[in-house]
């Protein structure tokens, strides 16, 4: 989207108020967000996002940090067949698999996790 030309106006907002005039985005009658077709969808397509994906986690202490050295390797606490997490802005949306692509590393989504998106936070960078 390069102006403001697609952008939603108030008149399409009027749907998405509940009953005290407030903004209720996830009514089941009104737009679907996840429909392409949607403005709502157009509006917030361009957003950026950060998306990570988490191989595994451990607790150290500081003087194990501080004795690692060359060739130290560290166990997570992630079996090595186990799905990964794949975060969007800190957030769990789906569990994947490692794959290569033309030599660089790629994830494969295999499981979308829906009961975090009603719960997402947005992270804020400075």
């Amino acid at each position: 989207m390069n102006d403001m030309t697609e952008a939603p106006s108030m008149s399409d907002a009027a749907g998405l108020q509940d009953g005290n005039g407030a903004a209720n985005p996830c009514r089941a009658d009104g737009p679907s967000f996840a429909d392409p077709n949607s403005d709502h969808y157009r509006f917030l397509a361009d957003i950026p996002v950060r998306l990570s994906v988490e191989v595994g986690n451990v607790s150290l202490k500081l003087c194990e940090i501080m004795n690692l050295t060359e060739g130290s390797v560290v166990e997570l606490g992630r079996q090595a067949n186990e799905m990964l997490d794949i975060n969007v802005n800190g957030t769990l949306v789906a569990k994947g698999e490692v794959v290569t692509v033309d030599g660089r590393f790629g994830i494969r989504v295999a499981e979308v996790v829906t009961k975090n998106v009603g719960g997402a936070r947005v992270e804020r960078r400075a």
